[in-house]
């Protein structure tokens, strides 16, 4: 090797040098002193004691635990990750038992090690699946056994060539009235399931979506509980071919998998019967009373990503506004900062631009919370009611979740990548810990159905629901709201905004009137051009996804508004109450100001009312920029959540991420292992050239 040294010394930083101050964690101290509210009592008002309680003993124990290490998580390859995935998962299991963890506490430790794994479809999606379709029977034969996890599921929809079409999946399911079994066959290569989670190495059983075929008539997808692996080695079974489908842009720890069938036999019992039958022998085929009851399912889980959307936002924000905070750049000649008598740069937080990127994000984080709270109210009021036989609101509840699905995770999407980006050159470093975060959240714009092909499910909804307000068969009710603001429309379809001033822009009556009539506008032109004047649905695509968003960002308005509104005094104190109105009409106001010319089209809002907006914009940024860093705090993320140099709590963001660079397997060695092979050639042969040259 190079000479006779020692190449295994690791580089390290001079431990003497200290940051320039000011430092971080003055600076974070400076911005919590400015608080105008109490960071624990809003704590407490979102999440409740219990499980801020739960999360933070939960964080204590992965903290020490090695299965949940987050350090080497940049520096290893795909299989080291997907390893240790594996012993997080079995971690988890065995501290369930251990200390005796109910779901809630297991879900809490899987949000904070924020990364998927091959166990996290079983949950996700395998079990509630098992949970709302099973008949008695199933689920002591399927459901009890996962639960105990002496099976490991997956949920096999998609396939090769079929994703947000689910009408169109190729794989067959054929009911054989001789044998009482069900064949279900992969008849062509797009049939193949593909982008499975947890199919790929980890689960031996699948519920898998086919087309029942029942004396040669199709009935359409339906699930079936099938295993697919061995339970005594976990080698395929005969007639299933399965695997992993390769690299992804994100996700490296889940076993994405294929799974294709060669007309392989499963027994009658395998075909998921709370809703649908198939009867045996005979192969009569009894259908669900509501068609809609598959749904069920879906909005739980669309709930559940509705709600996912604002941790993924929070979590963007927080390592966002606490660097922004603690990084200064250049000096301010107008209003120049001072420390200790010395002029210093200006902290980062404190141009209007910033603020105008990051403290949006931080309202709509807020509003996303009571749309998340709202949305598992509903769920849990459909569920209710469907049991008593009662399905007036599913069809409701469905569009809603469908459209906040999409309109959330684009939030978040869009958002995340803004909270990186104001982290300037330092958030294109993992160690920011937004980036691979950025890429593991992403494909939830896609999973449980494409974000714009989400937006018809709404649309349709909404456009029938219109149908029936002009035509006298839908009347006002506190559970829909879609009919009450589209009858208020239609009493009124020229009405204008009463606002004179920006203040008056900060009444919540005026805001929710003007996104109720801005969405109904909308929603009345795409019935206009589909129903009077021809127009094809493909043609009126893009207006389609814009009435969905419309119709869901009022509804995000007014869960703000409406949950500020029921909230009582023991609570919400008069502080967090203030702040938070402050945020509900930032939010508010700045989504008006992002779709001005939908409102202005509208006719609900005049040019000068349009400049009123931008104008109150502003001046709330400023109320809010005080808190800025105690409201980033209320979200009680754990830095073990977090996993960053920048958004550390205690402000200490250049001695950390120097001492992450340090980790860097590159710096485990003085000199490169590739410098004999491929540098010294060059630069020796460059230095032996120019020896000769001076010989000259």
């Amino acid at each position: 090797m190079t000479g006779g040294f020692n190449n295994n010394v690791p580089t390290k930083f001079p431990k003497h040098l200290v940051p320039k101050g000011p430092n971080g964690p003055e600076l974070l101290e400076t911005e919590r002193a400015k608080a105008s509210f109490n960071v624990n009592a809003m704590s407490t008002f979102m999440y409740g004691k219990e499980f801020l309680e739960k999360m933070q003993n939960v964080a204590r124990v992965l903290d020490s635990e090695p299965a949940f290490e987050k350090t080497q998580r940049y520096y290893q390859g795909r299989p080291e990750r997907v390893a240790h995935a594996y012993e997080k998962d079995k971690r988890i299991v065995e501290l369930t038992e251990e200390l005796n963890w109910d779901l809630a506490d297991r879900r809490i430790a899987n949000m904070l090690y924020d990364q998927s794994t091959p166990y996290s479809l079983h949950y996700g999606m395998f079990l509630p699946t098992l949970e709302g379709q099973c008949n008695e029977e199933q689920r002591k034969l399927f459901l009890e056994p996962a639960l105990r996890h002496e099976i490991i599921g997956c949920y096999a929809q998609t396939e090769l060539g079929h994703g947000s079409n689910v009408q169109g999946l190729e794989t067959l399911a054929t009911y054989i009235p001789e044998t009482n079994e069900f064949e279900i066959h992969s008849p062509h290569l797009t049939s193949s399931k593909w982008w499975i989670g947890g199919l790929g190495k980890t689960a031996n059983y699948a519920v898998v979506m086919a087309r029942l075929i029942i004396h040669n008539k199709d009935y359409g997808p339906h699930p079936f509980c099938v295993q697919i692996r061995s339970l005594e080695d976990h080698r395929p079974l005969p007639g299933i071919t399965v695997g992993d489908i390769g690299p992804k842009f994100g996700y490296a720890t889940t076993d994405n998998g294929f799974l294709l069938f060669d007309h392989y036999r499963v027994p009658h019992v395998s075909f998921l019967a709370k809703f649908s039958q198939v009867k045996p022998g005979s192969g009569e085929y009894v259908k669900p009373p509501n068609a809609r009851l598959s749904y069920g399912t879906m909005v739980y889980v669309r709930a559940n990503i509705v709600n996912g959307s604002r941790f993924a936002l929070a979590r963007g924000a927080t390592v966002a506004v606490r660097y922004c905070s603690v990084r200064r750049q250049f000096v301010d000649a107008a209003e120049p900062r001072k420390w200790n008598n010395q002029v210093v740069e200006t902290p980062v937080i404190d141009y209007t631009m910033v603020q105008y990127r990051l403290l949006t994000i931080v309202a709509s984080i807020y509003a996303l919370h009571f749309t998340g709270r709202e949305m598992f109210r509903l769920y849990d009021l459909n569920h209710a009611a469907m049991k008593e036989g009662n399905y007036s609101l599913l069809a409701d509840v469905h569009a809603s979740s469908s459209g906040l699905k999409s309109l959330t995770t684009t939030m978040a999407v869009d958002g995340l990548e803004q909270c990186r980006r104001a982290c300037g050159g330092h958030g294109y470093s993992l160690f920011s810990g937004l980036g691979q975060f950025y890429q593991d959240y992403l494909p939830n714009v896609t999973f449980e159905g494409d974000n714009y092909v989400l937006t018809q499910q709404t649309a349709r909804y909404l456009l029938k629901t219109f149908r029936n307000v002009i035509a006298g068969k839908a009347k006002p009710s506190e559970h829909n709201l879609t009919i009450t603001y589209l009858t208020q429309y239609m009493q009124n379809p020229k009405a204008t905004c009463p606002a004179s001033s920006g203040a008056e822009l900060l009444n919540p009556e005026i805001l929710l009137s003007a996104f109720g009539f801005r969405a109904a506008f909308a929603i009345a032109q795409v019935a206009e051009d589909i129903d009077r004047n021809g127009r094809t649905w493909n043609s009126m695509l893009v207006e389609i996804n814009r009435i969905s968003k419309a119709h869901c960002q009022y509804m995000i308005v007014r869960n703000f508004f409406i949950g500020l509104q029921q909230a009582t005094d023991k609570e919400l104190g008069v502080a967090e109450r203030k702040v938070l109105q402050a945020l509900a009409c930032l939010f508010a106001l700045h989504t008006i100001e992002t779709e001005m010319s939908e409102f202005m089209m509208s006719g609900y809002l005049s040019p000068e009312q349009g400049k009123m907006v931008r104008d109150q914009v502003l001046e709330l940024l400023a109320r809010v920029r005080p808190d800025a860093v105690p409201l980033v705090d209320a979200f009680a993320l754990p830095d073990y959540y977090l996993a960053s140099a920048l958004g550390r709590s205690d402000g200490k963001v250049y001695e950390s991420i120097t001492e992450m660079a340090e980790r860097e397997p590159l710096n485990h060695t003085l000199v490169v292992d590739s410098y004999d092979k491929y540098i010294k050639p060059f630069v020796h042969a460059g230095l032996e050239r120019k020896k000769n040259e001076s010989k000259l």
